[in-house]
């Protein structure tokens, strides 16, 4: 009984001052459907692309009121080695750079995020190509994720 008591208490404090969740309404989490992407044209950017806009629930039925610019940068590193001199996995770094831009005019918000996932190297070439573009996708997953979060911060900043 005490719990619920100080719970109530906890819930009605909050209440009076002025806390709006991050995903409320009236908060941040209605503006991120308003947000064109562009990434650039190939694979990777398609798959950031995709993610991004899922992660933000893009609307394509309203206006956007911000546009989503990325530039990706992509490195393989071989890790481990076979005793024929191969590689047993591989680490890939994505690097995506994103401004966000208001289709209004007005400054712009900028952000560097960087993902590393690692595959296993698969002697069949068609695991080898899938092995690849999982890790590609995993990537795509955490940057778009790791982005979202930083235009939610962002956003919530502006007045």
């Amino acid at each position: 009984m005490r719990r619920l008591a100080i719970g109530l208490v906890a819930l009605v404090g909050l209440a009076g001052c002025g806390f709006t969740p991050l995903y409320g309404e009236t908060a941040v989490g209605s503006s991120l459907s308003r947000i064109a992407v562009t990434t650039q044209d190939d694979r990777l950017g398609y798959r950031v692309r995709e993610q991004l806009e899922d992660a933000l629930g893009r609307d394509g039925a309203q206006a956007p009121l911000w546009r989503l610019e990325t530039v990706l940068e992509q490195s393989r590193r071989p890790l481990g080695r076979r005793i024929d001199d191969t590689a047993t996995r591989y680490e890939l770094t994505v690097r995506g750079a994103w401004i966000l831009t208001p289709t209004g005019g007005g400054p712009a918000v900028s952000g560097v995020e960087t993902v590393t996932t690692t595959y296993a190297a698969a002697d069949q070439p068609f695991a080898a190509i899938a092995a690849q573009q999982d890790g590609e996708e995993r990537a795509a997953a955490e940057l778009a994720r790791l982005i979202r979060l930083d235009l939610m911060r962002a956003l919530s900043a502006r007045p």
